[in-house]
């Protein structure tokens, strides 16, 4: 028996830049909450990618990032007569957001040697330009869906 439907938390704009979206970045980075250090990362981090890409605005940057390594389709699992099959689906816009946030976070993080401010710079910098590990990633998750395009009618 499915629960009543989640009802969606508003969360506060950032402090610095006035925008949701960064808040729900620097919210993705903190970890055991520690909201100051995530948000110390993450401003650092647009100071760097600000000065190598040369942009006057920082939130064209994160947009531009998370718009180049947002998913449009991803495969599900879905058990029909015996069988497992990877059901490609369209991704909806709150989770495009959040897998790519996630997706640009875990590549700063697999990466060694500097900074995490630095690292997720870079990660930004490579987004913005359509290209690095987070776009990979992307791309992976296309060729998945585009592989299993015959399974589509199981979708539900």
């Amino acid at each position: 028996m499915r629960r009543k439907k989640a009802i969606k938390k508003q969360i506060a704009p950032d402090p610095k830049h006035n925008s949701e979206l960064i808040a729900k970045f620097i919210n993705n980075i903190m970890k055991s909450g520690k909201k100051s250090i995530a948000q110390n990362i993450f401003y650092t981090a647009l100071d760097i990618a600000k000065k190598s890409l040369k942009k006057e605005e920082v939130l064209e940057i994160v947009e531009k990032a998370i718009l180049n390594t947002s998913p449009s389709l991803e495969v599900k699992s879905r058990r029909v007569g015996g069988a497992n099959y990877q059901v490609p689906y369209e991704v909806r816009g709150d989770r495009k957001e959040a897998l790519a946030m996630r997706w640009i976070i875990r590549a700063a993080m697999k990466k060694k040697g500097k900074s995490m401010a630095e690292k997720l710079a870079q990660e930004l910098i490579d987004a913005f330009n359509n290209e690095g590990d987070a776009v990979k990633k992307k791309q992976e998750t296309h060729k998945v869906a585009e592989a299993n395009r015959a399974f589509a009618h199981f979708a539900w």
